[in-house]
């Protein structure tokens, strides 16, 4: 039985890998999807102090309170940040962890710098309306809230040398606009990583569900 810990993207709540965690369960494995603050059922305590640190927070907690350990981390989009900084704070009760088309921050970094000028502006744009919250982009799934600009713009506090354990990268191919190919490409190239791809969209839980699950059964 492994145990896994599921951090959703900008804009999206635990929701997002409901059914992820439904099958992991199903297959003898503890889940716990993670709805980070002022996001999805928490958008209540969404406020311009809400930022990186809080949500890094958010998953050390649930480490933490639920007494969890070998757990298996998967994050998506921007939630690859709010990883790196759990197994920063956290590395003992990691045992492996995996980036779905995200962001693999080094210490200093943010994901307004890493990621590319279609989604900076996007950020800063979207947050002129009350100066702290970005709105998600029209259409998807109606559940999606706004996101706090200032866990897009602080910079990563990395204090520690990061653990050698298993890592994978997922990169999803199908979409424009796309931040990680360079990524991709530099890490299909690490022998420390273990990487996928996959021809489909950003959203990884709609588009390519089953292929999604296999990878996490792997890291099992």
């Amino acid at each position: 039985m492994a145990t896994f810990v599921l951090i959703p993207g900008g804009w999206h709540g635990g929701w997002y890998y409901q059914p992820l965690a439904e099958a992991l369960r199903a297959r003898g494995h503890r889940a716990f999807p993670v709805t980070l603050t002022g996001l999805g059922d928490r958008r209540h305590l969404l406020n311009a102090s809400v930022n990186l640190d809080t949500h890094i927070e958010d998953v050390v907690r649930v480490l933490e309170d639920e007494q969890l350990s070998d757990v298996v981390l998967l994050g998506h989009s921007y939630g690859g940040m709010v990883l790196a900084g759990a197994i920063d704070r956290a590395a003992d009760r990691i045992r492996a962890a995996v980036y779905s088309d995200t962001y693999v921050p080094e210490n200093g970094q943010s994901c307004f710098e890493l990621t590319s000028d279609f989604f900076r502006q996007m950020f800063l744009d979207g947050a002129k309306g009350d100066g702290f919250s970005v709105p998600p982009t029209p259409g998807g799934d109606p559940r999606r809230t706004p996101h706090p600009l200032a866990s897009f713009l602080q910079r990563i506090k990395i204090a520690n040398t990061p653990p050698r354990i298993p890592r994978g990268y997922l990169y999803l191919s199908g979409w424009p606009n796309s931040p990680f190919t360079a990524l991709y490409e530099r890490l299909r190239q690490d022998p420390e990583w273990q990487t996928f791809s996959l021809p489909v969209g950003h959203n990884v839980m709609r588009e390519a569900f089953d292929e999604l699950l296999e990878i996490m059964l792997q890291f099992a």
